[in-house]
């Protein structure tokens, strides 16, 4: 299960993701969607699992959940928008983290790409960055991974270029 990860869009889509994300099963958007049209295009190229994010009005707050938790391939995941980092945890989710860790913990919100085990909570965490325009980030990023034998695998970082700065 080949897997495209991205988030903090902020109603804008860069259309080379179709490219990156076409050898894909799913595609995966970790919150601040900013307009039902991308998470719309994003289904027309693959099926699409979304959580939505602080700057998400009531309409996407309508279509997905504030928290996604699913297994796939094996791998039980959690998704969620704000959530914080390895080992700073957003502290309304730190209790419920401990007593049901899942294997894979995915957040957007930063801006900031960061992949990295927690070995406190024997999960790996996943912040795609962002693939919008605005924010304070200075590259814009997704992610592309395999779920595979109960873990994810072959992780790629996907740069596309400077923010505010189309491709």
């Amino acid at each position: 299960m080949r897997i495209g990860l991205l988030s903090d869009t902020h109603g804008w889509l860069d259309p080379r993701l179709q490219e990156h994300f076409a050898e894909c099963d799913e595609i995966w958007h970790a919150g601040d969607i900013g307009d039902a049209s991308v998470t719309d295009e994003l289904a027309r190229w693959k099926p699409v699992r979304a959580v939505w994010g602080n700057i998400d009005g009531t309409e996407l707050r309508a279509t997905y959940p504030e928290h996604q938790r699913f297994v796939l391939g094996g791998v039980r995941v959690w998704m969620t928008h704000i959530g914080g980092r390895p080992p700073k945890y957003d502290r309304s989710l730190i209790h419920e983290l401990r007593q049901n860790p899942p294997d894979l913990f995915i957040c957007g919100h930063s801006h900031i790409c960061l992949v990295q085990f927690d070995p406190a909570l024997k999960c790996l965490y996943m912040n795609p960055g962002s693939t919008g325009r605005h924010g304070w980030h200075r590259t814009r990023t997704a992610l592309r991974f395999t779920l595979k034998d109960g873990r994810p695998q072959d992780l790629e970082v996907i740069e596309l270029g400077s923010r505010g700065v189309e491709g």
